[in-house]
């Protein structure tokens, strides 16, 4: 069912495998003032630390946790501004999603995202999020690899509660590359009222198109590496009824009063080998499709274009985090 908008004023290839949490405590306002991440609490809302926080130099906060929706214990980077400590400000939040065969560190070892931040006034939040296309499997033979249900019924409201944030609609922002790019795009339609701003860089936007080969692509990755021979999608059979729930093309309307960034590769001057004619091949077409039927239906967005491959362009992100900046909340 599609949502009913409610309006308010590396050079690294990889694989393509690239409203409960509001009512959290503060949630929507609410008067409660999250606790200071030195006494970060450790249980609530189906979450236990199971490492003591490891502060990387000051704004790099790192967490590992136990859960039900995971069997094992997923790792969540969360990334503070300067002067968090001192300055008893709220801050938006952005929430960063990895692409396939990465993990939560990918975009603090490899995409250098402490300098491409220094100086914003933002809270970014980097999850673990396996190779499981940031959606609870159909099957699994591995245990629970319940990954929306950790990122947006246990995480999200985590760090609402032991953050200063926004805990609101217009304070968070979504985005991600490859696989996270998808799941950026499907976080901000299914959970219309969680994030103001949506980003996905070189992501696919489109499951159905070419027969259904991205639901294949994420059967097959997530089967191979993420669920023991389980599936996101179901097989033989697709559980049609996910795919379309997840399918950002068909919930074209949930992203009516958001922002909208999307970023893809053309193969132009760029070593094009198999990898990239996989990815971003399919990833261009997706958005290209996506971009008209947001155009149609009279969307405002940004879609760009860029030469080279399946890649997290630091200069995109930039732009992209300018225009984040300007939508969310300000820091106060």
């Amino acid at each position: 069912m599609t949502a009913q908008p409610q309006p308010t004023q590396l050079n690294r290839r990889r694989l393509l495998t690239g409203a409960a949490a509001v009512a959290a405590v503060g949630a929507f306002g609410g008067a409660a003032i999250a606790p200071d991440v030195a006494h970060a609490v450790g249980d609530g809302f189906g979450l236990r630390i199971v490492s003591p926080p490891n502060n990387h130099g000051g704004r790099l906060h790192y967490y590992r946790f136990a859960t039900d929706a995971i069997g094992w214990d997923p790792a969540v980077n969360v990334l503070l501004p300067d002067g968090y400590h001192t300055s008893g400000k709220r801050y938006p939040v952005l929430y960063l999603l990895h692409g396939g065969a990465q993990d939560f560190r990918e975009f603090h070892l490899h995409q250098n995202i402490v300098n491409l931040t220094a100086g914003r006034e933002i809270i970014v939040v980097m999850p673990d999020a396996g190779t499981g296309w940031y959606c609870n499997p159909v099957s699994t033979f591995v245990g629970p690899r319940d990954w929306e249900q950790f990122h947006m019924h246990q995480l999200l409201p985590w760090i609402d509660a032991n953050f200063r944030t926004f805990a609101e609609y217009d304070g968070r922002a979504v985005a991600g590359f490859s696989m996270g790019g998808f799941g950026a795009l499907k976080y901000a339609a299914k959970y219309f009222g969680h994030f103001c701003s949506v980003s996905s860089h070189s992501g696919p936007a489109s499951l159905r198109r070419d027969g259904h080969l991205v639901v294949h692509w994420a059967n097959l990755s997530s089967a191979a590496k993420e669920l023991g021979g389980g599936t996101v999608y179901g097989a033989p059979v697709f559980d049609q009824a996910r795919i379309t729930a997840d399918n950002p093309i068909e919930r074209i309307p949930s992203y009516y009063h958001k922002r909208v960034f999307l970023v893809a590769g053309t193969l132009q001057n760029a070593p094009v080998d198999w990898w990239d004619v996989i990815n971003e091949g399919q990833v261009l077409a997706g958005q290209r499709e996506f971009r008209a039927a947001l155009s149609h239906a009279g969307i405002p967005h940004v879609g760009l274009e860029r030469p080279g491959g399946h890649t997290f362009r630091h200069d995109m992100f930039i732009q992209d985090l300018d225009g984040m900046m300007g939508r969310l909340l300000r820091a106060g």
